[in-house]
């Protein structure tokens, strides 16, 4: 098994809580940082502007996306084009779709030409990320975010869909494939088996990171002490 220091997938952390996200922030290992409404709303965020510029007051070497939240696409891109000025290393998220299931390519393409830095998210199918390719400038950093927890979810592997999206990504060589919503700490070793360029992961996953490579029966050790220490914990009796 490899190392951490030995991946070569990049591990971004994802949240909205201003202590974690700068906990992580400092580690080495974390080479980003994502957000998104749900996380912010989680959170206790109340004032989007005012927490987004505090963040980067402290975080503005690694690239940090933001997300809009409109419904609407030209509300959509007056909003991107506020959030990109506020930093060079900030990201702009679209969702593939507003709630209209109308599709955002013709905004991700007019974006692109404005040489706005674009995370594009929300995408589960190889369709979605064909298309958000062919609207991007191949040659403006950005990502293509593909849920591929959230596909799981549903019972599909993820693996062959990551498998080809990382090919299709090939077609613009500025943008970089996330695997965004994991569910464990090894669709990282997952990710990076496949070439994937990135992968997003909550704080709750990357304090397992202690985990990689721990003996198993010392695990399962562990485990049955846990087990006993809860029970007598609970004054449990037969």
């Amino acid at each position: 098994m490899k190392k951490v220091e030995e991946l070569k997938v990049k591990i971004f952390a994802d949240g909205a809580d201003k202590a974690g996200m700068l906990e992580m922030y400092k580690k080495p290992f974390v080479k980003g940082l994502t957000t998104n409404p749900t996380l912010m709303k989680k959170a206790g965020v109340i004032d989007y502007r005012a927490f987004c510029k505090d963040i980067l007051t402290s975080i503005n070497d690694k690239p940090l996306s933001f997300e809009v939240f409109s419904d609407d696409f030209a509300e959509m891109e007056r909003q991107a084009l506020e959030i990109a000025s506020w930093g060079d290393n900030v990201y702009v998220k679209i969702p593939i779709t507003n709630t209209k299931q109308e599709y955002c390519y013709a905004l991700v393409e007019k974006l692109a030409k404005q040489k706005v830095k674009l995370n594009v998210t929300a995408l589960m199918t190889l369709d979605q990320v064909r298309n958000v390719v062919a609207a991007l400038d191949p040659n403006i950093p950005s990502y293509v975010s593909v849920f591929a927890g959230r596909v799981a979810d549903t019972g599909y592997d993820p693996v062959p869909l990551m498998t080809s999206a990382v090919e299709i990504l090939k077609a613009a060589p500025a943008a970089e494939l996330i695997w965004a919503s994991p569910r464990e700490l090894l669709n990282i070793f997952q990710a990076d088996e496949i070439g994937c360029h990135v992968i997003t992961v909550t704080n709750d996953i990357l304090k397992k990171l202690s985990l990689v490579g721990y003996d198993l029966n010392e695990y399962s050790l562990d485990t049955v002490k846990m087990f006993y220490a809860d029970a007598v914990a609970a004054g449990f009796k037969l």
